[in-house]
């Protein structure tokens, strides 16, 4: 459940810290489990899924068009001929090939691409056997999946998100159409799962023992446009959280982000909007010295 919507892995090491942040006891190697598989994701950014998940993940982006579509198999087709079984950095199997390496990412979206990045060196990618879903209900699936965890959502969110044009978004919306439930948002109308109603109806106290560091990218806060507006009505703390350049992470205090976060080796500087009462920096401090980095130690600098 933790990776419903993935985990991206853009900035080393982010998806281990998602799954930290939703999941007890995770270690630094969690992110290597065998249940679990990296390859290039959404809008080709690195991201770790369930290995059973991968069909939802590639073929629910695979290019509707008949150009975009052989351009995938193409290049996977080419790929895997080139390997011949093999592991390689995807920089030396492009130009192997004789492709620009960031091409091979179209490749992603046939579901038969894995990679292993450790944030230090090129992606190793190899190729696996096709998975056996149609790539309509792997698209159908996928947009389901982003608005129980994204939700409200639009259309044009999904296919941003996704990394989809915006015309297969509406279509897969349009499939789910007897299962999704319209709502008003302060930013206009979105919609959510019918099945997730009574969750958003429900009132819950969050506890203001329980913070989390998200990392860069994470879920919670992976969001564009007025949907950010959702989330943190004020633009100051918009402007500081969602920069231009590589995003700082959240800190997530009793189901509020009260600030943003960055870490120096085993410095964690943290940026606050609001004062913390004793407990809650208490509990912002535990977080830290519990990040399953690998550190013999943690220091929190409070900015």
């Amino acid at each position: 459940m933790a990776a419903w919507a993935g985990l991206q892995d853009s900035s080393p090491r982010a998806a281990l810290l998602s799954i930290h942040a939703r999941v007890k006891g995770a270690a630094p190697n969690t992110w290597e489990h065998p249940s679990l598989v990296q390859f290039w994701g959404p809008r080709f950014s690195d991201y770790v899924v369930a290995a059973k998940d991968l069909p939802i993940f590639s073929l629910g982006r695979l290019p509707d068009d008949a150009r975009g579509r052989a351009r995938a198999y193409d290049t996977a087709d080419r790929l895997r001929v080139f390997l011949d079984g093999r592991r390689m950095p995807f920089g030396e199997a492009g130009r192997g090939m004789g492709v620009i390496p960031n091409s091979l990412r179209y490749a992603a979206a046939t579901g038969t691409v894995l990679l292993r990045w450790d944030g230090a060196r090129q992606p190793v990618v190899w190729t696996v056997p096709p998975p056996g879903m149609d790539p309509t209900q792997a698209r159908i699936e996928l947009a389901r999946r982003y608005l129980h965890v994204f939700g409200p959502a639009t259309a044009a969110s999904f296919a941003r998100w996704a990394g989809i044009r915006p015309s297969e978004a509406v279509s897969a919306f349009g499939i789910l159409s007897n299962a999704v439930t319209p709502v008003s948002t302060p930013v206009g109308d979105r919609w959510i799962l019918a099945d997730d109603e009574p969750v958003f109806r429900a009132q819950s106290e969050p506890a203001a023992r329980v913070a989390r560091l998200l990392p860069s990218g994470d879920a919670w806060y992976l969001l564009w446009g007025s949907d950010r507006e959702i989330l943190l009505p004020g633009a100051k703390e918009r402007v500081e959280l969602w920069t231009s350049r590589v995003w700082p992470g959240a800190v997530l205090v009793g189901g509020e982000i009260v600030g943003t976060w960055r870490r120096s080796g085993h410095e964690v500087s943290i940026g606050l909007w609001r004062k913390l009462s004793v407990i809650e920096r208490e509990a912002v401090e535990t977080e830290a010295a519990g990040l399953p980095l690998g550190l013999a130690q943690v220091c929190v600098r409070w900015l």
